[in-house]
């Protein structure tokens, strides 16, 4: 069609999201197989890629903006814009579970931190013993400097006795069969749980230069 000299791509084509370090494809189809396609940067610069006009430019391109061009009949054409995200994402998927304390009181906020280091394509679900009622507060803070980080909070207000059990956080890798999940376990105790019995009187008398022992039952 030389009037549509591009095949249309819809808006899921033009964003790109592509692992980093992996090939990828900007999908700029055209009509006629045998036009001869220029891939262009963000800086109006030619690009240099193997093109398939079956599927597109094949490469690996940094992140950023690009537009293919080509010319019908002494007249030129360019195709939409395609953005190209990199994600980072390593092979493996370090992962470390953080609770500032594991004992808590009754009426007390239980806080649980999951962080996964370099990689940003993570699916991470929590499992802990009030997920049925959906009790937790889950925040997620994606940290890029100095290095990438993923920190995942489980928050449990006015937790209870029945709060107490194990809270683990299972990440996996979004396009790999990678997963690792990490435990804690967190004790909530209907209330104080320290019990002193001292084994002396209110008030003590001791002669001068005197050695006396204090002694202190403690449960």
């Amino acid at each position: 069609d030389p009037d549509m000299p591009f095949v249309p791509s819809t808006p899921e084509d033009q964003f790109i999201l592509v692992e980093e370090g992996d090939p990828t494809v900007i999908p700029c189809r055209t009509s006629d197989p045998n036009a001869q396609v220029t891939l262009i940067n963000s800086l109006d610069k030619d690009v240099f890629a193997f093109y398939d006009s079956k599927q597109g430019f094949i490469g690996n391109f940094p992140a950023g903006s690009y537009t293919c061009k080509t010319t019908v009949q002494g007249v030129e054409f360019k195709s939409e814009e395609f953005l190209v995200y990199i994600l980072r994402a390593t092979s493996q998927l370090p992962v470390e579970i953080e609770a500032l304390k594991t004992v808590y009181k009754t009426g007390e906020t239980i806080v649980v931190t999951c962080v996964v280091f370099d990689n940003e394509v993570v699916n991470l679900q929590w499992n802990y013993p009030g997920k049925v009622k959906e009790k937790g507060l889950i925040k997620l803070d994606d940290i890029k400097v100095p290095s990438q980080k993923l920190i995942y909070t489980l928050t449990i207000p006015e937790a209870t006795v029945k709060d107490t059990g194990d809270y683990e956080c299972t990440a996996r890798h979004a396009t790999k069969e990678v997963k690792e999940n990490k435990k804690v376990v967190i004790t909530v105790h209907d209330k104080g749980f320290i019990h002193l019995e001292p084994q002396f009187s209110p008030l003590e008398a001791v002669n001068l230069h005197e050695v006396k022992h204090f002694v202190v039952d403690v449960q």
